[in-house]
């Protein structure tokens, strides 16, 4: 029987797979070999893309009983959170990877799952082109490299509110040391991956200065049980501080949201910095310790040195793993791109993602550091699977190799090839690590996860209400007038220090002009 997916169907989702494909072989093979003396992370990688096919196609479905892809894109964008420009950019990578390999592994045929397939790449897109509507590009490799997502009146209230520094100043002096300790504590918080860190922009600020808005996310204790305890003292889950520097252009290198600077960028070129909160509980972002040069000064200072002491803490409960505890917290970190999600939703289970499938486990045997640092390299790097070659006439996008990395859906679904519909409902699944005990850190407190649901369910941004919703940057040019501008644009103000009740209409050099 003919698959129920038109031929324009699965034009489109083809399409989507090579999209994906071709920026993931790019980025992939443009970057250094990723290792770790600690970290079994190709392992781990192979088995997080493995968990993200048996398991995202049922959590997405239960994600969207309750918001939509566009909905969740639309609320993601207005905040920072684990849902940002990498992890949205990657999700559907992960699942064509565990795709991928069962289909070399000669365990699935490119027909096979094809209803979850084409749920899966549908949600995925529609999510991004949400997230990324402001530059109406999927990804930032599709903007010449930039990933201008936040709406002006977002990045106006930065600009007017971020203090002056000067090199050697002790804010200037501040800043820089808690970035340089914050970016050491994530990468091991994160298993070693660059998972807990976007960058967005470059924003232009005056004639000869750009501003890069910098996210750390999942800091403390949260849905990782591993921070459970080392990170109790940490003040906030997720810090944005917007960057401005002078003389210097920024472009976001790739979707993985790491940027590059020409010249390099130099911490003395820094002019200004803000810092800010934001998560699935707050509507909009929330300054902090943002009084003056000194209150935000003290506070760098103070939550540098308990970043320190919490870094120094997970390096000693890490290096007590054993290999499989390794192997399953990064890719409970991986596999757990998508997560943040159902937090925005108000439908995160502990159990739905930080688990690892019992189709899953049943791989992990074969990943010692041999097998995965191969299959890995293989997979995403020389893509010389036998599932990924093509004819002898074919070459990839960035290579030569006569093939792509991700297998499309055969067309033949439409006239009388075999398929199957889907893996199933999710299984049971297990880990080797330590249960959570810890309440989870959020812009309204430290709560239990049915309360984080609850006020998460209940939460309705104004900018995700009907009358707003729909108000973006391209409308505001023929509607500066309009009281639905001042009212969106007051309400983004609210918490500003310069800004506060200005409303729309605003340039770039009015806010100057008021900074100074």
């Amino acid at each position: 029987m003919p698959s129920e997916h038109s031929y324009a169907d699965l034009l489109d989702l083809n399409a989507w797979i090579r999209k994906n494909s071709d920026a993931f072989h790019w980025q992939c093979t443009a970057r250094t070999v990723q290792e770790s003396k600690l970290f079994p992370v190709n392992p781990y990688i192979a088995m997080s893309y493995l968990n993200a096919w048996y398991r995202y196609p049922s959590l997405f479905r239960k994600i969207e009983q309750t918001m939509t892809a566009e909905e969740l894109g639309d609320r993601a964008r207005e905040v920072s959170s684990a849902s940002g420009i990498i992890q949205n950019g990657i999700i559907s990578q992960f699942y064509l990877g565990g795709r991928q390999i069962l289909i070399d592994m000669g365990m699935l045929k490119p027909t096979d799952a094809l209803d979850d397939v084409a749920y899966v790449l549908d949600f995925t897109k529609r999510l991004n082109q949400s997230y990324h509507r402001n530059h109406a590009h999927i990804l930032p490799s599709d903007a010449n490299h930039r990933a201008q997502v936040l709406p002006e009146r977002v990045v106006q209230v930065f600009q007017a509110d971020s203090f002056t520094v000067k090199p050697g100043d002790r804010l200037h002096t501040a800043a820089g040391r808690f970035l340089a300790q914050l970016s050491q504590y994530e990468f091991l918080s994160h298993c070693e991956c660059r998972l807990g860190i976007n960058n967005s922009g470059p924003y232009r600020i005056g004639e000869s200065s750009e501003m890069l808005v910098r996210d750390f996310v999942d800091l403390a204790e949260g849905d990782y049980p591993w921070l459970d305890g080392v990170a109790s003292e940490i003040s906030y889950n997720n810090y944005t501080m917007p960057v401005v520097l002078k003389d210097t252009h920024f472009n976001i290198v790739d979707d993985w949201a790491s940027f590059e600077a020409t010249p390099a960028y130099d911490h003395n070129n820094v002019t200004s910095i803000g810092l800010y909160t934001s998560d699935y509980l707050s509507d909009g972002y929330i300054p902090v310790a943002m009084d003056n040069p000194a209150t935000l000064a003290d506070f760098l200072e103070h939550e540098r040195d308990v970043i320190a002491r919490a870094t120094s803490e997970l390096w000693a409960v890490m290096a007590g793993w054993t290999r499989e505890q390794l192997v399953d917290s990064g890719l409970l970190v991986y596999y757990g791109v998508a997560k943040d999600l159902a937090h925005i939703a108000g439908v995160y289970d502990q159990d739905d993602w930080m688990l690892v499938e019992e189709r899953a486990q049943r791989f992990k045997p074969l990943m010692n550091d041999e097998y995965g640092r191969d299959l890995i390299a293989e997979l995403v790097g020389y893509i010389s699977l036998s599932s990924q070659q093509g004819n002898g006439y074919t070459m990839s996008k960035f290579s030569g190799a006569p093939g792509d990395m991700w297998s499309t859906i055969p067309y033949s679904v439409l006239a009388d090839d075999e398929f199957s519909s889907t893996v199933g409902p999710i299984r049971s699944g297990s880990t080797s690590l330590p249960a959570k005990t810890s309440t989870w850190t959020t812009t309204q407190g430290r709560l239990p996860l049915d309360e984080v649901n609850r006020r998460a369910r209940e939460l309705n941004p104004l900018t995700s209400q009907d009358r707003y919703r729909f108000l973006d940057d391209r409308w505001l040019k023929d509607h500066v007038g309009d009281p639905r501008a001042d009212e969106l644009y007051r309400h983004t103000q609210q918490r500003s220090r310069l800004l506060a009740g200005k409303g729309a209409g605003l340039t770039n050099a009015d806010v100057e002009a008021l900074r100074s």
